[in-house]
């Protein structure tokens, strides 16, 4: 069964350009992972701080799986200065 995670993010004004290019290559290289089925990343049109990631996954251990990887890891470390506040996420399971 699918799980799908919006994760909601405000970032700093003088943030926003490194976290486009940071969360961007995190979600080429999320792309490739066996899990993940989409991965996404939205900017809000009327607040350029406000991101919305979609990340859809294969089953409900892969979210697990995606934290393990380098490329996680190197995200979460680049953008957390960044941040303007906590980002948070809400998790779906698919109705079929």
């Amino acid at each position: 069964m699918k799980t799908i995670v919006h994760v909601h993010v405000r970032v700093n004004p003088e943030g926003v350009e490194a976290f486009k290019a940071a969360t961007l290559a995190n979600a080429r290289a999320s792309r490739q992972e066996p899990g993940v089925a989409r991965f996404d990343v939205y900017q809000q049109q009327d607040d350029p701080t406000r991101f919305l990631l979609i990340e859809e996954y294969h089953t409900g251990d892969a979210p697990a799986a995606h934290k393990a990887t380098a490329h996680y890891a190197a995200w979460r470390d680049a953008v957390a200065p960044l941040m303007a506040e906590e980002r948070r996420s809400v998790k779906y399971t698919e109705v079929e």
